[in-house]
């Protein structure tokens, strides 16, 4: 664990596991931190980074027009594999979002990877794979490929991707559907709107 701690501090990455699969984790308001995760992965920068963090607290930081049903929605999927775009406040910084208009927030399962964001402020973890690969679930082949330290925990994983709910717009829209499904968010937030994506 100090170990992790020490890398992440020291601006480098490090592969963790959520409920669902690995990340790849990085300090998020630590510009070259994220820089050294989009050239790990090969991602292209248009794609942008969520945030990953351990309580609601920095949504109100980095988001704005905030839903009043948001909270009810965090309480109850949080955390879990449910990841939720706002609108981004102007503290969100550009390596992050890209510049887009929004932002999205995620807090994982996993309780040491939640324990790290906790201890580290909000962090990135995308998938921890090369860029248009299938996500990674087998830790020593992530390694294989994007060889930084991490914390192993292959058993914990439901290799199932987290339900992307896009809450920036007037209407809900879900973006990529995970385990969590339209009929468990409205059982929460019966008034939830839904428009569809466009194909």
């Amino acid at each position: 664990m100090e170990i992790l701690k020490d890398e992440l501090e020291a601006g480098r990455a490090v592969i963790l596991p959520t409920e669902t699969v690995y990340g790849l984790f990085a300090k998020a308001l630590n510009q070259e931190a994220v820089d050294l995760v989009y050239a790990l992965k090969q991602r292209p920068r248009d794609k942008a980074l969520n945030l990953n963090i351990a309580t609601i607290d920095p949504v109100k930081l980095y988001a704005r027009e905030i839903p009043p049903y948001f909270e009810e929605l965090a309480k109850h999927f949080w955390p879990g594999p449910l990841t939720i775009l706002l609108k981004a406040s102007d503290a969100v910084p550009f390596w992050i979002n890209s510049g887009l208009p929004s932002v999205g927030f995620r807090m994982p399962a996993h309780p040491i990877t939640l324990e790290l964001i906790q201890e580290e402020g909000p962090l990135i973890g995308p998938s921890a794979n090369l860029s248009g690969q299938e996500s990674g679930q087998v830790f020593k082949q992530i390694q294989e490929e994007i060889p930084v330290p991490g914390f192993a925990d292959d058993p914990f994983l439901t290799g199932v991707d987290s339900t992307i709910l896009d809450l920036s717009q007037e209407q809900a829209c879900i973006l990529r559907q995970g385990v969590i499904t339209k009929e468990d968010l409205k059982a929460v937030v019966p008034q939830l709107e839904f428009k569809e994506v466009e194909k």
